[in-house]
Order: C-alpha cells, then sequence, then structure tokens
C-alpha cells in the first residue's frame, strides 16, 4: 500500500509560470465523493482521471492530512470517459502545470469551471518531515483544509466561497 504525503499551498504570486515544464488537462470526477465521506459512509474516495490518453481509477482513504493510503490503478481511456459522463456526480476540470523547483516537483492546478480562479500547488514528500524549497510564489500552505482537497471542490464549489474562505483564513500559519 503506497502512502501519499502532499502539502498543498495557495500561490502568492504568478512567479511559477515561467518555470513550467509543461502541462496537461485533467478531468476527473468521483464515484465515491463527497457526500458518502461527510456521512461516514465511505472510507474512501473513488475517482475516475483522465489526463490526455492516459487514465487512472484511485482509491484514496477517507482520512483528512497530508499523509494518506493512496491506491491507483490504470485503465481504458474509454473506461475512463465512460465513468465520467455516466457515474459521476459532477467532473472537476484544471491544467496541471509541472514546475520543477531545485530538483522538487510542483504540480500547480488551475481549475475551470464553476472553480475558475482557484489556484493551487501540490508537493508530494517521500516523508511527513521531508524538507522543500519554498519559492517565493509559494503561499499560504492549505493542506488541512478539506475544502481544497478535489473531492469537495465539486460539491462545493470555489465559486460558492466566501471571501473568508478564499482567503484561506481558518489556515495554520
Amino acid at each position: 500500500m503506497k502512502i501519499e504525503i502532499e502539502r498543498k499551498f495557495l500561490l502568492a504570486s504568478e512567479g511559477w509560470r515561467t518555470a513550467i515544464e509543461r502541462s496537461e488537462p485533467i478531468a476527473q470526477g468521483y464515484l465515491v465523493g463527497a457526500q458518502a465521506l461527510r456521512d461516514g459512509s465511505a472510507r474512501a474516495s473513488v475517482r475516475a482521471r483522465l489526463a490526455g490518453e492516459l487514465a487512472w481509477l484511485n482509491i484514496k482513504a477517507a482520512t483528512p492530512g497530508i499523509a494518506r493510503a493512496e491506491f491507483e490503478y490504470p485503465i481504458p481511456v474509454a473506461d475512463a470517459k465512460a465513468l465520467l459522463a455516466s457515474l459521476c456526480d459532477g467532473v472537476l476540470e484544471k491544467v496541471r502545470h509541472h514546475v520543477r523547483v531545485d530538483g522538487v516537483l510542483f504540480e500547480v492546478d488551475e481549475f475551470e469551471g464553476d472553480n475558475h480562479g482557484l489556484i493551487v500547488a501540490e508537493v508530494e514528500l517521500p516523508a511527513v518531515d521531508a524538507p522543500f524549497p519554498r519559492p517565493a510564489w509559494l503561499g499560504r500552505e492549505v493542506s488541512a483544509l478539506t475544502r481544497y482537497y478535489n473531492v469537495n471542490l465539486i460539491a462545493h464549489p470555489y465559486r460558492q466561497w466566501s471571501p473568508a474562505e478564499r482567503a484561506a483564513e481558518d489556515a495554520a500559519c
């Protein structure tokens, strides 16, 4: 079982854009989504993801925090399209930009649709306490705020957030 250790940040500036290595559109939807996680009837989120000509089924433990059990399996693109079209409560769309800083990969997600305007940077780490670079464009950490989890952005999209939610005023500093 793989443990994903991921930290998530808002962005303080557009400086990351000059370091983009590549970008890809992503569409993903959840077969077990936010409501089941909130009411306790599910112990994992289950998602289908389509990125160009690649697709995956992903199962992630429903525990908050930066370290969570995760399983990911490649699936046929046609299957992912069918899952997204027929079994998901909604589809989240974003462009993922790959930005490397001092050898460390940051994935910057620029959301579209009802989540347009939300841009977050994620970094996967080998250990919870692993050091990583802090470029000037990296802003406030929002790893502990579950509203930033992709599964929750379908049920409570960014366009519905209050100014305080958008500013992440409840994030630990």
